[in-house]
């Protein structure tokens, strides 16, 4: 099977996840939590391994302690998933109105020409984003990852699904 099959392939699986999780923002956002919970667990057992293979017993501890850190966050987001969804959905609508306030103040500082108006239009949607996030915050957790994740997988499917007529084409 050519590599354009197998990225046409992931396309479609990821289009059809998409859908799938939009059709099911609740289930989609538990889905969401439990694979950032396995994330931080799995990247908190390796980050304990390095930090005690690293030279020094500044490293060792350093590594060892944050690896632990990230060990019991991916614990807890495992255990407690819902109480894990809340807390994720805080923070995602804390970091678009951040990430927002920053795009616009270098929109409206710094950048020139068509950089301002990209930077001004998406730090202005990242705010709003963020302000409906918060603002109908708890009930909000409900459905708000869910509907990332989806998306997320719409988009990465259809770029898979160009790449793979791309590649079809330059191979005909």
């Amino acid at each position: 099977m050519s590599n354009w099959v197998i990225m046409l392939l992931v396309g479609i699986l990821s289009l059809v996840a998409g859908i799938i999780a939009l059709l099911n923002p609740f289930a989609a956002s538990v889905t969401a939590t439990l694979i950032t919970g396995w994330s931080f667990f799995i990247l908190g057992f390796i980050q304990i391994i390095a930090g005690l293979r690293a030279e020094g017993v500044g490293h060792k501890v350093l590594g060892a302690l944050l690896g632990l850190v990230a060990l019991i966050i991916g614990l807890n987001l495992l255990a407690e998933p819902l109480r894990g969804l809340v807390a994720l959905t805080m923070i995602a609508g804390i970091m678009f109105l951040v990430s927002g306030i920053f795009k616009a103040w270098v929109g409206f500082s710094g950048a020139q020409g068509p950089m301002r108006s990209a930077l001004m239009i998406s730090g202005l949607v990242s705010i709003v984003l963020g302000v409906m996030v918060l603002s109908n915050f708890p009930q909000s957790a409900t459905v708000v990852l869910g509907v990332l994740l989806g998306i997320e997988l719409l988009s990465n499917g259809v770029s898979a699904i160009a790449l793979a007529i791309v590649a079809k084409n330059q191979d005909a």
